[in-house]
């Protein structure tokens, strides 16, 4: 499979690579709820499948209840009750995977993944009458399955960390993932410095929300008289540090690897705290790092914040003056234990895409 193959399974009809657009210009193309997720394992398992249709139903409900343009565009139903859709919505995706999935894994190459976007939209123009929305509730809602390559970093390079820079705002409805922050996102585009591989966001420029495509962790140093180039891996007290992530009420999307990270800290042992981590203790993090699902979870090795929160309205990233922070281990050891034990959850929770051929 080359590095441009595409395939898309929109509503029981099949495109071939040579017309299907790159998932960003899908997803710009339509409104509507999407989970992304990929195979791992050589190509031999689903990533965390029962999971993303979970989201995708929730990315549903809140879109429908309190965001219907995001679904719907201009128009919307007088009601989306639950109970008459989610059983068939998950049979429509699940039977899109099934259709497209085969059809990918012939053309792969070794070594490559299959990176797998559900897209739900609305389609009211199905529906005879609303008056018969009841009747027709599981037609109301269309799925569109994107499928493309994805080649997986390998975790423990120095070189493969992630370069992060503060660049914009929290977005509107966090707690949904939905196709319209795909465009709305590009504006940020303008204050990425070439380095950089994923944008933050902040409401005030120093508490840390999210990345735009990622969760945003740090592993921070509680004791401030302690030197701070003293390195977590050190024999020390286990309450000497503490893993912190913006919690959901601050507006952050909940991200499948983000409540797997909760869940490996909570078993594990590690200090947990759902803070929003702030740049003005940054002296005070030993560690950081990314989650998502195409990148399970990637460590951080630089991070760039504006000397000046004003300076975000610049049409540039040449005309802001950056603060740096370098983590000198790369990754760190509590990044690496939490990454070894969602890897094992992958390998537990992981679909075998056989399943679905």
């Amino acid at each position: 499979m080359s590095s441009t193959s595409r395939f898309l399974f929109s509503n029981g009809v099949f495109r071939q690579s040579s017309d299907t657009p790159p998932v960003t210009t899908f997803l710009q193309s339509l409104p509507g709820a999407y989970t992304t997720t990929r195979s791992h394992d050589n190509g031999s398992r689903l990533l965390f499948w029962e999971r993303h249709l979970n989201r995708l139903c929730d990315s549903v409900r809140i879109l429908s209840n309190s965001y219907p343009k995001l679904l719907f565009g201009d128009e919307r139903p007088s009601d989306l009750s639950r109970s008459f859709w989610e059983s068939e919505l998950r049979c429509l995706a699940n039977d899109s995977v099934s259709k497209v999935l085969p059809i990918a894994m012939e053309e792969r190459s070794e070594g490559e993944e299959l990176s797998i976007t559900a897209l739900v939209t609305g389609n009211l123009g199905k529906l005879s009458g609303i008056e018969k929305f009841r009747e027709q509730a599981g037609n109301v809602l269309d799925v569109h399955v994107h499928v493309g390559i994805f080649v997986p970093l390998v975790f423990g390079i120095r070189e493969n960390g992630a370069n992060l820079a503060v660049v914009g705002r929290g977005r509107e409805a966090a707690e949904a993932k939905y196709s319209d922050w795909v465009s709305l996102r590009k504006p940020l585009e303008k204050l990425r410095p070439p380095s950089v591989t994923e944008l933050l966001l902040t409401n005030d420029g120093d508490r840390l929300l999210e990345g735009s495509v990622s969760n945003f962790f740090v592993v921070c140093r509680k004791d401030k008289g302690e030197a701070t180039e003293k390195c977590v891996d050190e024999k020390e007290s286990e309450d000497s540090f503490e893993v912190q992530t913006a919690p959901l009420r601050e507006g952050v999307l909940p991200g499948i690897i983000r409540q797997l990270v909760i869940e490996v800290c909570l078993t594990k042992g590690i200090p947990f705290r759902e803070v929003t981590p702030s740049w003005s203790e940054h002296e005070m993090w030993e560690e950081a790092f990314i989650t998502n699902s195409l990148r399970i979870l990637q460590h951080v090795e630089t991070l760039s914040v504006p000397n000046s929160w004003d300076s975000l309205h610049s049409k540039s990233w040449k005309e802001i003056s950056w603060n740096n922070k370098h983590f000198e281990k790369c990754p760190g050891t509590i990044t690496r234990t939490i990454q070894k034990e969602v890897m094992e959850r992958a390998a537990q929770e992981g679909y075998s895409i056989s399943d679905f051929q």
